[in-house]
């Protein structure tokens, strides 16, 4: 086929005449009165922490300047039994896997305070340290994540400034190197924290969208060593399980998975509740391996595949990804009461392993969105 030459000037010059993606539009750049922020005129708060799967009390917009945030992490080294008759040291932050998730605003400063703790400076349970700890934060800039700058024997603690510079809800973990850091990591030494955009989240034609309550699952696979017999071996402590255990994960076979550090945490331990026309934000962590969140009964309204909230949410899916070391949100409105199923859709995670957790949603039935024709019968007696 032949161009003409003024046809094909016409048709090289279109694309640069095209109209830019409205995704151009959805977004907003960040005020540069706010990039720019003096960290000496910064006001300083404290925030709380609390276990997963809850979050801290959190603005969803910020209501002034960058602030800096103020958290406390301590790291113990726990034995747990994560299964009926299996038992883990874990490493855990705040004596919780996953850790606490702090939440914050794109450009706050986190002023964090980490403590590898002892018996006699733990504030959370009970401490039999042994180990070197630190914390790698996916959501910072430089030193490995901090990782390289915040290296805490048992009984020393070091402080960490960083800058929220990036939106969205990121993976921390302990990383102190070699094949320590996937240890720590498979033992519970991860977490997440959000970094909410300071005008709050937005739908994807760029509409403020609120949740009224919000659950962390934080993924968790583990490589516990087993006896012939079929029962896990028992050790005395963090180090004298180690050998075996990175034998276990040599093979890349998980032996147990769970949501939120043991089986049973959100299914039996711990109750979620909503309420039918409740919005709900669903963040879901998993540091070493990908996962497929599906809510069955339900869907992702909007979801943020990788957790990144200055990105275009997807509308309306039925499952979504979480890459390994990564995240995902979504928000869903619930239109039913019931039991939701929150899972991985690797089904044979979620009900041989129990990556899983159930939400107890109140109110009303309504049958013009479901209802039964006729109840079971034999087939045919109409």
């Amino acid at each position: 086929m032949r161009f003409f030459p003024a046809v094909l000037a016409l048709l090289l010059v279109l694309p640069a005449c095209a109209p830019a993606p409205d995704a151009g539009a959805w977004k907003t750049q960040s005020d540069p009165e706010i990039v720019s922020f003096d960290l000496a005129n910064a006001q300083e708060v404290t925030q709380e922490l609390v276990a997963p799967p809850f979050l801290p009390e959190h603005e969803q917009v910020a209501s002034g300047p960058p602030r800096i945030v103020n958290i406390r992490l301590e790291i113990i080294e726990r034995e747990v039994e994560i299964a009926p008759g299996v038992f883990v040291w874990q490493m855990a932050f705040n004596n919780s896997v996953p850790g606490p998730i702090p939440v914050v605003f794109q450009w706050d400063w986190v002023d964090l305070t980490l403590v590898n703790t002892t018996t006699d400076t733990v504030r959370f349970g009970r401490a039999e340290n042994q180990l070197a700890h630190n914390i790698d934060f996916h959501a910072s800039t430089g030193a490995l994540g901090g990782g390289e700058l915040t290296v805490v024997s048992p009984g020393q603690e070091v402080g960490l400034l960083w800058r929220a510079q990036k939106a969205g809800v990121f993976v921390y973990h302990c990383a102190p190197g070699g094949e320590m850091v996937p240890y720590h990591v498979v033992t519970g030494g991860n977490g997440a924290i959000m970094v909410l955009p300071r005008e709050g989240l937005r739908d994807g034609y760029g509409n403020p969208l609120q949740y009224d309550r919000a659950f962390y699952f934080g993924e968790q696979d583990y490589y516990v060593p087993m006896n012939a017999d079929g029962t896990s071996r028992r050790y005395g402590n963090f180090v004298e399980q180690m050998p075996d255990m990175l034998e276990v994960m040599r093979g890349l076979v998980p032996t147990h998975i769970a949501f939120n550090g043991s089986y049973g945490a959100l299914t039996q331990d711990i109750r979620l509740e909503a309420e039918v026309g409740e919005t709900v934000l669903l963040i879901h962590s998993q540091a070493n391996n990908p996962s497929y969140p599906h809510l069955i009964g339900g869907h992702g309204d909007w979801v943020w595949p990788d957790g990144k909230f200055n990105n275009r949410p997807d509308e309306g899916l039925e499952s979504w990804d979480v890459v390994a070391g990564g995240t995902a949100a979504a928000v869903y409105t619930f239109q039913q009461a019931g039991t939701y199923a929150y899972l991985n859709h690797n089904l044979i995670k979620a009900f041989l392993f129990d990556a899983k957790a159930f939400i107890h949603v109140s109110g009303e039935w309504d049958d013009e969105i479901m209802t039964n024709t006729f109840t079971p019968r034999p087939v045919g007696g109409g």
